[in-house]
């Protein structure tokens, strides 16, 4: 057997304790390096201690991010003890734009009250330094106006931030709350329009088995295998629907459940038959030339004719009805009439979830729909769905 190789060497990455420990051990070493660097005489250049200053700033950063007040405290603390020293005027500048920029770190990043703490102790200690350094009344005041001004600069900035941050997440959220309700509505409408089609069914073949089973044993015989087939229809459909809801589960390792194509107008001879069976005769008739369609489109197409038929078998009362479809000027449309009772079968437009599914499956096609009572009796049902610009063109 061989020897199991060694596995590589993981980089090493500092333990939290530790790195908590050094972003406290290097913003405590950062008011002394500041005050070591900075020193200098009127006679030196100001490059070296202004490029020392910069170097030694990102020694707070690490606490900065994990506790704000303690870090900023220590800057401005950094600060203080280097004004004893008469520093440059360059190594100030640097040193307030430092404590400028903190503070909009903080504004976007932090609660409102940590935010104003931190910029009360900013604005508190940058006087303290301009009165320790002695300008004058008249350069106090002049640069206390500019101090002000800066720092509300920074705060605006970190403020704008902020809501643009927040704004995005609010963004986010939303769209994820649209996705979700869409899927759902997506999902409610194929469970939907899938299995009224199939109790309508059964349930009035359940009903005519009933009455004939004594008197008319093969037509009973006849509705139990309308009703046996139709089961098996909508059993397989769901485990479609499900087998793909599982598919798309977050994680998921084991293979999902197999497929089926999804029903189209090429169904339709089947659904006229299922419909036949539940009493009602289909004439399907089609004007222009018959061609492929998007899958979209020729799901969309399908599940309007099967609700529609569903209505009928279901309100209309009629023995026969009309599915006409064609193709012509650059969209597909869909007419079902019938000659039954019309809205007083419960038919009402607007109402119940059949018409709302199918109106909402042409409005996310950019379709038109209506349905509505014929003034001459029955019912209609029209939906035009406008096609590609390749599928019309074909």
């Amino acid at each position: 057997m061989s020897a199991t190789p060694p596995r590589p060497a993981l980089p090493w990455h500092p333990r939290p304790a530790a790195r908590a420990a050094l972003a406290w051990c290097g913003a405590l070493a950062y008011p002394f390096a500041l005050f070591l660097t900075t020193r200098g005489t009127p006679f030196d250049s100001p490059g070296l201690p202004l490029v020392s200053a910069a170097a030694v700033t990102v020694l707070p950063l690490a606490l900065l991010r994990r506790h704000p007040l303690p870090a900023l405290a220590l800057i401005l603390l950094g600060t203080y003890a280097t004004a004893t020293t008469s520093p440059f005027p360059q190594v100030v500048y640097l040193l307030v734009l430092a404590h400028d920029l903190a503070t909009a770190y903080l504004v976007a990043t932090r609660t409102r009250r940590t935010a104003v703490t931190a910029a009360a102790l900013t604005l508190a200690t940058q006087l303290a330094v301009t009165a320790r350094l002695g300008t004058g009344p008249d350069g106090f005041t002049r640069t206390t106006v500019t101090l002000v001004l800066a720092l509300t600069a920074a705060w605006l900035t970190g403020h704008s931030v902020r809501e643009r941050r927040e704004h995005a997440a609010a963004l986010r959220s939303q769209t994820a709350a649209q996705a979700v309700a869409a899927e759902r509505l997506r999902i409610a409408r194929e469970l939907h329009d899938m299995i009224a089609h199939s109790i309508g069914v059964i349930a009035i073949q359940a009903g005519v088995g009933r009455r004939v089973i004594d008197t008319q044993p093969d037509q009973a015989r006849n509705a139990l295998a309308t009703i046996e087939d139709t089961s098996r229809e909508t059993l397989a459909g769901l485990r479609r629907t499900l087998g793909a809801l599982r598919h798309t589960e977050p994680g998921r390792t084991a293979p999902a459940a197999p497929r089926e194509p999804a029903p189209g107008l090429a169904d339709l001879d089947r659904l006229a038959a299922a419909t036949g069976n539940a009493g009602v005769d289909v004439h399907v008739q089609w004007r222009g030339e018959r061609r492929p369609l998007p899958p979209d489109i020729d799901l969309a197409a399908f599940r309007i004719v099967q609700e529609s038929l569903t209505n009928v078998v279901r309100h209309a009362d009629t023995p026969d009805c009309r599915v006409t479809l064609g193709c012509q000027g650059g969209e597909l449309t869909i007419e079902v009439t019938d000659d039954g009772r019309g809205d007083r079968g419960g038919r009402t437009p607007g109402t119940g979830y059949g018409l709302t599914g199918m109106r909402e499956r042409v409005t996310l096609l950019r379709g038109q729909f209506t349905a509505g009572p014929r003034p001459e009796g029955g019912f209609r049902v029209t939906a035009r769905l406008p096609l590609p610009e390749g599928v019309h063109r074909s």
